[in-house]
């Protein structure tokens, strides 16, 4: 009689682990943006668009507008993981012990953990970057926002600000072109922010702790020099700044958080995650662990949109 795995990642727990790999990346896991589960394969973003609604007053009913409707369709990619390994590989490690004595072995219950682990942390990783700057025609990936709003035609040229490489000497400038190009309609509002790449967060970090040409002073904020920074909130003119692990150097959205969509199929039947012992199966010493998920990225109004240091080919 053979012994193998009998824990099983699928059902109720495979909606966990599942949510560590989609909802880890830190863009959704920090609320960067909103979250749409439970998407099979297209949700529909209405957006209602409207001319100078106010007109003079007269004793009829008479339209003072014209309400155009249109859509946005956020489209999740099925995705997975598939890993395979042989129980064999384990039997000289400090992990042997939990295989037991028997020929036929058993995967290491705390390696299982582990390897679930680290195959979650691994796709919550990719999925950062696939939310900003995924292809979906590259394998394992799905259009990304940036990847999105650099072909749309819809996105004024004025709103498009043209990047550089961005230094300590450079980024006070660098972010206040995109506040200038933020529309008026967008300005203020509550849930807005500058989405900006690690080295540009950096580098702003960076100059606020003086000691540049930004002309903040030696000491820098708080006279405290470059120990002013303890992993905080950051703003820029009054408009809050996020860290976009995913999006590449020297690039930057001014967007609504409201405005932003990550969707999934979480907690719907494409979810599935197991560690399967192949043993009773085709009579092999291997283990495989399998992955499924569907995700997929979206914006609402690409006219409240800016975007730094990216080419819009439609423009």
């Amino acid at each position: 009689m053979s012994l193998s795995i009998t824990t099983t990642y699928a059902g109720e727990f495979a909606g966990k682990y599942v949510s560590a790999a989609l909802l880890s990346a830190p863009t959704i896991e920090n609320g960067g943006v909103e979250i749409l589960p439970n998407i099979k394969f297209k949700q529909v973003m209405q957006k209602i668009g409207t001319d100078d609604i106010l007109k003079d007053a007269t004793c009829d009913f008479t339209a003072t507008s014209t309400v155009t409707l249109t859509e946005r369709i956020l489209q999740v990619k099925d995705l997975q993981v598939n890993m395979e390994l042989c129980k064999k590989d384990f039997h000289n490690t400090w992990q042997g012990i939990e295989q037991g004595y028997s020929s036929f072995d058993v995967l290491p219950k705390s390696f299982a953990d582990y390897l679930i682990g680290y195959a979650a942390s691994k796709v919550a990783a990719k999925n950062e970057t696939n939310f900003w700057r995924g292809a979906t025609g590259t394998t394992g990936e799905y259009d990304g926002i940036m990847t999105q709003v650099a072909v749309d035609a819809a996105l004024p040229a004025a709103q498009e600000v043209t990047g550089t490489t961005v230094t300590a000497a450079n980024v006070i400038d660098e972010l206040g072109k995109i506040v200038d190009a933020i529309p008026s309609a967008v300005y203020g509002k509550d849930d807005l922010h500058i989405y900006i790449s690690q080295n540009i967060a950096r580098a702003y970090v960076r100059a606020l702790g003086g000691f540049g040409a930004s002309g903040l002073g030696a000491n820098g904020t708080n006279a405290m020099g470059t120990q002013w920074y303890n992993n905080g909130s950051l703003s820029f003119d009054g408009v809050k700044l996020f860290v976009g692990n995913g999006l590449a150097d020297n690039t930057a959205l001014a967007a609504e958080k409201s405005n932003l969509f990550f969707g999934c199929s979480l907690l719907s039947d494409l979810n599935e995650v197991r560690v399967l012992d192949m043993s009773d199966l085709d009579g092999s010493n291997n283990v495989r662990v399998i992955m499924r998920m569907a995700a997929g990225a979206q914006y609402a109004n690409v006219e409240d949109l800016v975007t730094y240091g990216i080419t819009n080919s439609a423009n």
